[in-house]
């Protein structure tokens, strides 16, 4: 089983777990052999906090509960707040992860925080577009690594900007595994388009549809 980590803190970006967690967690449009995910939110306190939208979020568990193995992935959502020196221990926990072989998948506001920790330096990644990351992280030394597209997958990072949540769900689930490839081409083309074609599509992958 996947125990998937979302870090939460005040201000998050609500739009920005929406696609991934509804996904994940209602298994609507998994593969049949998919294996089971558990999602658990994180945070450095068991305080609740307030997302961007005005929702209170009661964290299920602290950082320190984290488990550091390949068996887990850790969310990074964009926010106001990520420059608050009590984040620095997801941060930490971060590049923990990323060293034992485990996913990290941080998006906005998140890849900056990422950045000025020096998780960047020499992992391709991407943010808010060329120069924003020079912009608001004054430690940024991964310019090298920087690749100018939406949303970037390498090993077990996933990087996006801030108006790319659906790339970046996309990625995530192709990382994990949970869909079959025809029906997570469909999925990301309908909510992609808005072309209903593609809903139909979608319907067509799914086990139900596809039993004699």
């Amino acid at each position: 089983m996947k125990t998937i980590y979302i870090y939460v803190l005040d201000t998050l970006a609500d739009w920005e777990l929406g696609y991934v967690t509804s996904e994940l967690h209602s298994r609507r449009f998994f593969k049949e052999e998919a294996n089971q995910v558990s999602i658990k939110t994180v945070s450095y306190s068991k305080q609740s906090i307030r997302t961007m939208g005005g929702m209170t979020i009661v964290p299920d568990y602290l950082i320190d509960d984290i488990n550091v193995s390949e068996a887990s992935m850790l969310l990074l959502p964009g926010a106001d707040t990520w420059n608050d020196p009590k984040h620095e221990a997801i941060l930490v926990k971060a590049s923990e992860l990323l060293s034992v072989g485990a996913a990290v998948c941080a998006i906005c506001g998140a890849t900056a925080a990422l950045a000025n920790f020096g998780v960047l330096d020499n992992r391709p990644h991407t943010s808010n577009g060329p120069g924003f990351l020079e912009m608001v992280c004054s430690d940024y030394k991964g310019q090298d690594f920087y690749i100018d597209q939406p949303s970037v997958a390498s090993n077990n990072l996933i990087t996006a900007g801030s108006t790319e949540a659906l790339l970046w769900t996309k990625q995530i689930i192709e990382y994990l595994d949970v869909f079959k490839s025809n029906t997570l081409e469909s999925w990301y083309n309908y909510f992609n388009t808005g072309d209903s074609k593609y809903f139909f599509e979608l319907m067509q992958t799914l086990p139900a549809n596809n039993k004699n």
